[in-house]
């Protein structure tokens, strides 16, 4: 007599119930593991992909992601001609938002040289790249502008010539990617009432210092407000020569150049250290409260189970069926329930991933470590019924 097929025929209703209702669960345990890589690929997307060996910032700052850097942008040329250095080139990033056709649009606005390419986008999945010095964007697909929307932004309007894919910064927004020129100028020129604004400022400070000189406090104030220094970048990004260690260069660079330099593993780990670490810590404080839910939830329809079998098992004693024939027949239901389940998990997981709005990226040595934790959540999850079915007397079947 198989006690675990015997009682799925019987009630098979029920423990279809049971094996969707653990199954549901044990998706959201899977689900937070790919949360989890999801943050990490998520924050090292950008820095993996730029293709830059070290990330020169404003001195003592983690910048230009942990900590915002600014650099004037002249500084690529001493680092060009430092000894080792194959390629450098200016960067910028930072986040906006902004409204478009009814939606808000927030993404990481990344400013790049065309002619260097480091930091700019590695795949365009659709369009082209930006071929012109101004007013072309690429954007993530996550964004989902179309190819030849035109997105206002400031003084000017920018068209997006390309799409991208992957591309997103550590808090989950999608980058849009701009020549360099063009992302100092959507981050530094101000429209033309700030402007004005700050012309009648400047105009009222430059009169009271140069009270006896009218004209030349007027157009002192007017360069002021009207030309703003736009050569400012976040970081440099250093391409070295092969065979060049970044680690001593960067060393080098600190001592004597009086910037900091960090290695591309120096930079992902500042990545880490910040939100990235603090999503991780939440993310398995959850987990183990899933975890824990789902070995109590487990534990107590086997032990319900197994109280409405108590009748069956007493006869089995009755006839001298050893304890190991009991323990291994409700363990067999424990086991088909949580394999079951974790099915079901692995099937609701690949149809609604895609569908989440931060990546869930589940590994195949997330669903290994599931299936072990699942076989060990059936094993403890049966050792009550077990107990309760050793108790059983045997006379219990005779009078029913």
């Amino acid at each position: 007599m198989n006690l675990a097929v015997r009682d799925i025929r019987r009630r098979p209703g029920r423990f279809a119930l049971s094996c969707v209702g653990v199954g549901l669960l044990l998706t959201l345990v899977l689900s937070y593991s790919g949360i989890y890589n999801g943050f990490v690929y998520e924050a090292l997307a950008i820095i993996n992909k730029a293709g830059a060996d070290l990330w020169v910032v404003q001195r003592d700052t983690r910048g230009p992601f942990a900590e915002q850097s600014r650099l004037p942008e002249d500084i690529r040329y001493r680092m060009a001609i430092a000894p080792g250095v194959a390629a450098a080139s200016p960067y910028i990033f930072y986040t906006i938002q902004r409204q478009w056709q009814g939606r808000s649009l927030r993404f990481a606005v990344i400013g790049y040289d065309l002619h260097v390419g480091l930091g700019g986008p590695r795949e365009i999945i659709a369009g082209r790249g930006i071929g012109q010095a101004h007013y072309e964007m690429v954007a993530d697909a996550k964004l989902n502008l179309p190819i030849g929307s035109t997105v206002p932004l400031g003084l000017h309007d920018y068209t997006v010539v390309g799409l991208t894919r992957g591309m997103v910064g550590s808090n989950g927004d999608p980058a849009a990617f701009f020549s360099l020129a063009d992302a100092q100028e959507i981050q530094f020129v101000k429209d033309n009432w700030a402007i004005r604004n700050l012309r009648e400022r400047a105009d009222a400070m430059y009169a009271k210092a140069l009270p006896t000189q009218p004209s030349l406090s007027a157009q002192l104030a007017r360069n002021l407000a009207d030309n703003p220094d736009l050569h400012t970048v976040n970081a440099i990004l250093v391409r070295l020569d092969s065979g060049v260690q970044p680690g001593r260069l960067a060393e080098e660079i600190d001592r004597w150049k009086y910037f900091t330099a960090y290695t591309t593993e120096k930079q992902s780990d500042l990545m880490l250290a910040g939100s990235v670490e603090r999503g991780r810590r939440q993310t398995l404080l959850f987990r183990i409260f899933l975890t824990l839910a789902a070995t109590v939830i487990m534990a107590q329809i086997i032990y319900t189970m197994t109280l409405e079998k108590l009748g069956p098992i007493a006869l089995l004693k009755l006839i001298g069926a050893p304890d190991r024939t009991i323990v291994g027949l409700v363990l067999q239901e424990s086991l088909a329930l949580g394999v079951i389940a974790y099915g079901i998990a692995l099937m609701v997981g690949s149809w609604t991933y895609d569908k989440w709005p931060r990546l869930v990226l589940v590994e195949t040595g997330d669903k290994l470590t599931l299936l072990a934790l699942v076989v060990a959540i059936c094993v403890v999850a049966s050792v009550m019924g077990i107990r309760r079915a050793l108790r059983v007397d045997p006379g219990a079947a005779l009078i029913g």
